[in-house]
């Protein structure tokens, strides 16, 4: 996924009422204006909302007549999902690298700890008269 359309799609889900457009649409297709009627705003507000969510690929406009018809197209929070997954599973295996390598350290640290402990309290060999 180029990283313009993921900046696009993460900006789109950004916001609570564009979510709440993608539900609508998640249940079926819908007119503006049926989308636009939940919200507390005007249908300038929701359609520049329509607008991010359809440069972001997440929502497909079909114009019939005077009635413009909106559904969603799941590909691009797919194409999102896969890419969390990809990033997830490459910071898992540094992380898990790292935390050996920790591990590693302070099992080499805690070794000389007790050889140093060991060291001390065994007793010295008497020192010879010259």
């Amino acid at each position: 996924m180029p990283s313009m359309d993921l900046d696009d799609t993460l900006v789109a889900l950004a916001d609570e009422t564009r979510r709440r457009i993608l539900n609508r649409l998640a249940a079926g297709d819908a007119r503006v204006t049926e989308v636009a009627a939940p919200f507390g705003i005007s249908l300038n507000s929701v359609s520049k909302h329509i607008r991010i969510l359809e440069r972001a690929g997440l929502v497909r406009r079909r114009i019939a007549g005077r009635d413009h018809f909106l559904s969603l197209d799941p590909e691009p929070l797919d194409a999102a999902a896969r890419w969390m997954l990809r990033e997830r599973q490459a910071w898992t295996h540094r992380l898990d690298k790292l935390e050996a390598a920790l591990r590693a350290e302070d099992a080499i640290e805690a070794a000389r700890a007790s050889a140093r402990t060991k060291s001390s309290q065994s007793p010295k060999p008497p020192r010879r008269k010259p």
